[in-house]
């Protein structure tokens, strides 16, 4: 079983998807995206891909676009060598590259899609932020956020990244008295503060959640033709409507992909297709082999499906 999982904002950085534009196939996927998200970045997304600067391709709606058009290229690398896979998944916007990979959606409305997703986050007013709380186990984050939350100050796991890797996401203040909790706490390796516009998959996100339910209700989704395993519920699923409702709830929901993992944990060849090795690394250190084609050799290696 063969199991593709496409990266998320996070994993941006200056110069990403080089080979992917010099190959023939991923730089025609980079060229369309180059079209379709002239009016979200006002300039190619290949060039801020290639030349930053950094400062607007880690913004929201710079890096949401960028990451997006290294995963759509990246899988048709992987489509033109006749490598398929049997399931898929996405971390967070990664989530829109999965649904593209399983047929769901093509390659068209993904890009639309993303360009919507990545407007709406950008324009909410930033007032919170996430933090990554690493060596306690989730269970033990989502008790702390629960109890320094409030209704002015929300706080809530927006990721469940690894079994010892946990994210909160909300209000400053809230997110302060979590950080406290945690540096009292034996079990805590670290607690960093992540580089982010606001409190992404938070009840922040809530002044964008109508408008984008609007836009993804919208758009046409086929059967898929592989399962997909959305961020919410963490369990495949090849019906069409509960992957269009979970990637509307995933704007405010926890991205479970400790979780995803488990359910992968089956795979003979776990792919990471974009330009990134994070979940590369976090698969593997959970006991799933996985490669990224952030290495160009990978999809060499990989064998053609039939």
């Amino acid at each position: 079983m063969i199991a593709f999982v496409f990266p998320g904002q996070g994993t941006v950085r200056v110069g990403m998807g080089g080979w992917l534009r010099r190959d023939p196939v991923g730089a025609a996927v980079v060229a369309r995206a180059d079209e379709v998200m002239a009016d979200v970045l006002g300039e190619p997304v290949s060039q801020l891909c290639a030349r930053g600067p950094a400062e607007k391709l880690v913004a929201t709606d710079g890096a949401q676009p960028a990451v997006t058009a290294c995963n759509l290229a990246a899988l048709a690398v992987l489509a033109e060598r006749g490598v398929v896979p049997d399931v898929v998944a996405g971390h967070s916007v990664g989530e829109l590259s999965a649904l593209c990979a399983a047929g769901v959606l093509d390659v068209e409305a993904t890009l639309r899609l993303v360009g919507v997703r990545s407007r709406l986050m950008a324009a909410v007013p930033g007032t919170g932020g996430m933090t990554a709380v690493m060596g306690p186990e989730p269970a033990q984050v989502a008790a702390w956020a629960a109890e320094v939350s409030t209704p002015e100050e929300p706080l809530v796991v927006g990721l469940e990244n690894a079994p010892d890797h946990t994210v909160v996401s909300g209000a400053f203040p809230a997110i302060e008295r979590v950080v406290a909790l945690a540096s009292e706490f034996p079990a805590t390796r670290k607690v960093v503060a992540l580089k982010v516009g606001n409190a992404f998959h938070s009840p922040l996100m809530a002044p964008a959640a109508d408008a984008w339910a609007e836009a993804v209700r919208a758009v046409p989704m086929a059967e898929p033709r592989v399962p997909v395993i959305p961020n919410t519920t963490a369990e495949p699923t090849t019906d069409v409507a509960v992957l269009r409702e979970a990637l509307i709830e995933q704007l405010t929901a926890r991205v479970r992909w400790s979780e995803t993992m488990r359910a992968l944990a089956d795979a003979d060849t776990c792919v990471e297709v974009g330009d990134s090795k994070v979940l590369a690394g976090l698969m593997r250190a959970v006991g799933t082999r996985c490669v990224s084609l952030a290495d160009p050799a990978a999809a060499r290696r990989l064998e053609p499906v039939g």
